[in-house]
């Protein structure tokens, strides 16, 4: 891919939102997979036919999803969130593309699973929203209304995020404030921009 990708990750609660939220603030072009995911599970979205003939009646209220019923069906069987992703990610992936061809120049692509996909791959950088993982739990909670065990079993859904902490490029750590991490996210978007406008003048000089 000639583009140059900018991947943004992180475990869940790991503060990633808030970080593509901030970037997208000040005009940095952001592909979200998350935005994209709960597009084409919203009303009338084109994943409902296949989640409704999957699970039935039990995962919907009336023709809209209910996401939390779904939810505690997909992180208590990695089967059926195997299911669910088989489902949802091709959609996701072809919005991905049709995004990134419409975009001109340097972009970040916010994927919470870049890594356990295989799309780091695409991406020239990566960058890891990270806190350790007794935050990661209290925020889970906090978010889900669930149990100690049941936010275990969310954040275990996913490769731990210390993994993805040492396979990124850079680690924004996300237990300060919301601007403080939104601040050390644009300034690596231009240091990045700055490193690729230098490449292109030592090209053509």
């Amino acid at each position: 891919m000639s583009k140059y990708v900018i991947g943004l990750t992180g475990g869940i609660a790991c503060g990633k939102s808030n970080i593509s939220r901030a970037l997208k603030e000040a005009g940095v072009p952001v592909i979200d997979a998350d935005e994209i995911s709960r597009n084409v599970t919203a009303m009338g979205g084109p994943a409902l036919p296949a989640i409704r003939e999957k699970w039935g009646d039990q995962v919907f209220d009336g023709d809209e999803l209910n996401r939390r019923a779904l939810s505690d069906i997909v992180f208590a069987d990695p089967q059926a969130r195997e299911a669910l992703n088989a489902i949802i990610h091709p959609m996701v992936l072809s919005e991905i593309h049709r995004q990134m061809d419409e975009t001109d120049g340097p972009v970040v692509m916010d994927v919470p699973l870049l890594f356990e996909v295989g799309m780091d791959s695409w991406c020239q950088e990566i960058w890891c929203a990270y806190v350790p993982q007794k935050e990661q739990v209290r925020r889970v909670r906090k978010r889900g209304k669930i149990t100690y065990a049941e936010a275990l079993r969310r954040i275990h859904s996913q490769m731990p995020v210390m993994e993805k902490r040492k396979r990124a490029d850079h680690v924004i750590r996300t237990t300060g404030t919301k601007e403080e991490s939104g601040r050390r996210a644009l300034a690596l978007w231009q240091d990045a921009v700055k490193r690729i406008n230098e490449a292109k003048g030592d090209a053509h000089p």
